[in-house]
């Protein structure tokens, strides 16, 4: 079947699923099949739940004209998200880093959208799948699409690029993520630049942190003028400057004005700056913007503050590399609070540099002097201090009887621990 004839069935349907268990009535199901399953048995269930069509790849399933044959389930559905995506007419800002992609996609879409119909990534769902799902979510009516790319080895983002088009991009930052996948740092610069070097191609434009010199040397290389480039930062010279300021929860001076966030960690203060500059390169007002990040309440154990049982519990275990780990123990340590403790989860991909990069974050905690220090994994194995716990459920029963009390708790670690459940 033509694309093009798919997408009549399409703007006919009520939306598109990859999931027979999400039918809704009016959908498309397509059927996507992995290491572990194969959407092709669900297609009969899915048209018998109210699916108008169901898109299968083996032509044994393709037994009655409600089920469309196709080469590749997977290709058709990102050349479906292509397809609709030329037909829209507003603005589609690409955002990937290292750190930081969903806070500060959250943070961009919520400043957007105080003037434009916007729609951006729902939580996660920043790769080869649900970034398709998300252009194929644009109506008439949008007018900006925020999409999150995540990336976990060279090539991804140029691939995403290729259906994705474009006007405008963001990289949060390069670190030490993913270095299994990427090999090594230099690979992750490499990779996440992808994007830079899509758009100085494709004639658009990028929103720069200033005060980061790699990205600013990346963005020089790419062939960018300065024409093209947006600047923000802590630079009087940057289109948007701020000054962070002390306090408990991000807060930071913008305009001779204060913003103060709900967002724990000063690490924020570049994502949020982001979403401030974007704002105010397409015209949002000082006082919307103000509104927009003092309102965004942080969710999904993302730089989220929870007080449970008399003590204050930093979440910020939705996923870690080095570079997250160290801004946050950073923060922390330099907060005022009385009683610190700090709990810990092992950092996956980490490929060989796995033993030197947990060695680094153990030094560096050490030398923080918390009150107490907790690790997770066999990662951190070879740490001579702190109590040690190979599994979070271990963990769980030791915090439960300590019965800590009026003091804070740095929660940090890969999303494979799901350290969230230690409370």
């Amino acid at each position: 079947m033509r694309i093009s004839e798919l997408y009549q069935h399409f703007k006919n349907s009520s939306g598109v699923t990859t999931d027979s268990r999400n039918i809704q009535q009016g959908t498309i199901f397509f059927a996507l099949k992995g290491a572990n399953f194969n959407g092709n048995l669900f297609a009969e269930e899915a048209l018998a739940k109210g699916a108008n069509f169901a898109v299968v790849d083996e032509q044994q399933f393709a037994e009655n004209d409600k089920i469309l044959l196709v080469e590749n389930v997977l290709e058709t559905l990102q050349q479906l998200a292509l397809f609709h995506r030329k037909k829209f007419f507003g603005k589609v800002i690409a955002l990937t880093g290292s750190n930081g992609k969903t806070t500060t996609k959250e943070l961009v879409a919520a400043v957007l959208a105080t003037n434009f119909s916007t729609r951006a990534t729902k939580g996660n769902l920043n790769n080869h799948i649900g970034i398709p799902l998300t252009l194929l979510s644009i109506s008439a009516e949008t007018e900006f699409a925020i999409i999150e790319m995540g990336a976990n080895h060279q090539k991804e983002i140029e691939s995403y690029c290729k259906y994705v088009e474009p006007d405008f991009g963001l990289i949060t930052n390069v670190g030490m993520a993913h270095l299994e996948g990427f090999g090594g740092f230099e690979g992750v610069v490499k990779g996440k630049t992808e994007l830079y070097r899509y758009l100085s191609s494709a004639g658009g434009k990028i929103f720069l942190n200033s005060n980061n010199e790699i990205l600013s040397a990346k963005a020089a290389e790419a062939g960018f003028s300065s024409s093209d480039i947006v600047t923000y930062g802590t630079k009087e010279n940057s289109f948007c400057h701020a000054q962070l300021t002390e306090g408990e929860f991000l807060s930071f001076s913008l305009e001779s004005q204060k913003i103060h966030t709900n967002l724990v960690g000063n690490y924020n203060f570049e994502n949020a700056l982001a979403a401030c500059c974007i704002g105010k390169y397409f015209g949002v007002e000082f006082q919307k913007v103000k509104t927009a990040l003092e309102n965004y309440v942080p969710a999904n154990n993302r730089s989220q503050q929870i007080v449970k049982d008399g003590n204050a519990i930093i979440l910020d275990c939705y996923n870690a590399n080095p570079s997250s780990m160290k801004a946050a123990i950073e923060s922390f340590a330099k907060s005022e609070y009385t009683t610190k403790v700090v709990i810990l989860g092992g950092m996956k991909e980490m490929g060989e540099s796995s033993a030197s990069v947990h060695a680094e974050i153990a030094a560096l905690v050490k030398e923080k002097h918390f009150a107490q220090v907790i690790f997770v994994g066999k990662e951190f194995g070879s740490v001579d201090f702190g109590k040690k716990f190979e599994t979070t459920e271990a963990a769980q029963t030791w915090i439960a009887n300590q019965k800590f009390n009026n003091v804070h708790i740095l929660v940090k670690g890969s999303r494979a621990y799901q350290l969230e459940k230690l409370f």
